[in-house]
């Protein structure tokens, strides 16, 4: 008797459809970025049928490297899975996925995590993700004898590459601007851009675990000169998403900060991010290094502005109603203020200004030596920015109510979001007034640097996290605002004024913050302490 034909799919097969279905439905945004550049009319067709071949194939072609019988199903699955929710964060918000970003979301808080699912990212991941990844797992997948699979997988690999070059090269005039000018586009293929990316990151860790490298130190010979009897209190705030264009201190039309044009504040108005993630915005504006030379994996074994600060035996405390310091204030006091237990402020969430109580009884528990104190916002942390102020501050309506940003208007996204910068003003006005109350027994200032800006819509695109190379103003141009006490006059306000449109970067910050308390070291560069370099060229 005949033996019954074997049923079920060839593994190449799988891998061919598997990646067809990526290209097909989970690469919208990989396909607008590209007729963007290349509308798709008769001089394009060929040239876009190429690029989508390619990439299909090299998707298969991966495949075919990594998944063996013991390994397809568990591959697969998890990768559809994870491309359905790559897939949901590039055509909900216009974001890309790179390094960057895979490492901002291992990162990401439960309450930050919490603020992105939505019935859209449901409905993706049920029919993009889990029920493709459902049909594999029922699939009986058919591998021929381990030699002939081998011999097999290497013919489809060279016919694959072999057809995509010669597709390519039949184009090869558009196919090299594309590659050369337009390597943006990428960060928006899927799976490629996290498998890439995750990739990145996981070369990172190995090169910062087989170095085991030491902590480095920076300005171990800082001191507080002795010319310096009096007593400094620094706050400096970090704040979270917040773009200078929303600011009316800076021109923004609507009335954004009603209670800091009250103060004594200088608002700079050209400062721009060193990156546009939290995870690397925050350890930069702290590094002795400038953005050009910044590697955030070093940072993490290398002292910054707040390790030089103890070095002259300054009193520094970090306060966070964020995700973390992000590494920074691993070696001084730290404080979470995201939860209840600390911060009496809490609501739907626990608020910025929350940070300041008790404040004043760690202030007097020191008894001796300056003090600098660093609160790191929420802020305008996107999408759900209704959430980001209580509803008192709800003076631009109607309010976005989602963090689903394509079910509201423009104009909804943009009154949630001012709302939150109106209770930043708020905030800030506070940390101004504590301030003013130990104005008698301390040189007080405030300085406030947001950690990078925001898209809105413009463009179509939305949140952050552009690479540098490609990301517009509105997520690089970020607020800055000094308020000094009575004591620091001799910084020359007025002069500071009438320069608060030079170019300022987040190089500057770590030695403005070493100015501020008049730390002597080494490290400090006075020609990047725009506050003191200001006054000194008037």
């Amino acid at each position: 008797m005949r033996a019954a034909k074997k049923s079920g799919l060839y593994s190449l097969w799988l891998f061919v459809g598997i990646a067809g279905l990526w290209m097909a439905v989970g690469n919208f945004s990989f396909y607008k970025a590209l007729t963007d550049i290349y509308p798709p009319d008769s001089d394009n067709l060929l040239f876009l049928f190429s690029i989508s071949f390619t990439f299909t194939a090299l998707i298969a072609i991966l495949l075919a490297l990594v998944c063996f019988k013991p390994t397809t199903k568990p591959i697969l699955i998890t990768l559809l899975i994870i491309s359905s929710l790559a897939a949901y964060f590039m055509d909900t918000y216009n974001v890309v996925i790179d390094a960057s970003m895979i490492q901002n979301v291992f990162e990401t808080n439960p309450q930050e995590a919490a603020d992105l699912i939505s019935p859209t990212l449901f409905l993706y991941v049920i029919f993009f993700g889990l029920a493709p990844a459902w049909g594999v797992a029922r699939l009986n997948i058919r591998y021929q004898p381990l030699v002939r699979e081998l011999a097999a997988r290497v013919v489809f690999i060279v016919a694959a590459l072999a057809t995509s070059l010669a597709l390519l090269f039949s184009q090869s005039a558009t196919s090299a601007s594309f590659f050369r000018e337009h390597k943006s586009v990428r960060y928006y293929s899927n799976p490629g851009n996290y498998i890439f990316g995750l990739g990145k990151l996981a070369r990172n860790a190995m090169r910062t675990l087989q170095s085991e490298t030491p902590l480095t130190e920076t300005g171990a010979d800082a001191e507080i000169p002795e010319t310096d009897v009096g007593r400094e209190l620094v706050i400096v705030v970090v704040g979270e998403t917040a773009r200078a264009d929303r600011f009316s201190l800076n021109g923004y039309a609507r009335i954004t900060n009603p209670l800091l044009q009250t103060q004594n504040v200088v608002s700079f108005t050209n400062v721009t991010s060193c990156g546009t993630l939290t995870a690397i915005s925050v350890p930069c504006m702290f590094a002795a290094e400038k953005a050009g030379d910044f590697d955030v994996g070093e940072a993490k074994t290398t002292e910054n502005a707040l390790d030089v600060l103890k070095h002259a035996r300054v009193q520094v405390l970090w306060r966070d109603n964020n995700s973390s310091s992000k590494g920074v204030a691993d070696r001084v006091d730290y404080q979470d203020f995201r939860n209840p237990d600390n911060n009496p402020v809490c609501d739907i969430e626990c608020r910025d200004v929350g940070m300041l109580a008790g404040l004043q009884d760690y202030v007097d528990a020191q008894e001796a030596g300056d003090i600098v104190i660093v609160l790191h916002q929420m802020g305008n942390h996107g999408p759900a920015y209704y959430k980001r102020y209580p509803k008192a501050f709800e003076k631009f309506t109607p309010a976005c109510q989602t963090n689903e940003l394509a079910n509201c208007s423009l104009d909804e996204v943009n009154n949630a979001y001012d709302n939150a910068i109106l209770y930043t003003d708020y905030f800030l006005n506070e940390v101004i007034t504590f301030l003013k109350t130990n104005d008698d027994r301390f040189e007080t200032a405030m300085l406030y640097i947001s950690d990078h800006g925001e898209s809105l819509g413009e463009a179509g695109l939305f949140l952050h996290g552009m690479p540098n190379f490609v990301a517009p103003d509105e997520q690089r141009k970020v607020p800055l605002i000094l308020w000094a006490g009575r004591h620091y006059q001799d910084l020359g306000i007025a002069n500071l004024r009438a320069n608060r449109d030079q170019a300022i970067t987040h190089d500057n910050i770590f030695h403005v913050i070493l100015g501020l308390v008049e730390v002597g070291s080494e490290v400090y560069d006075p020609t990047l302490d725009f506050l003191r370099h200001t006054q000194e060229a008037h």
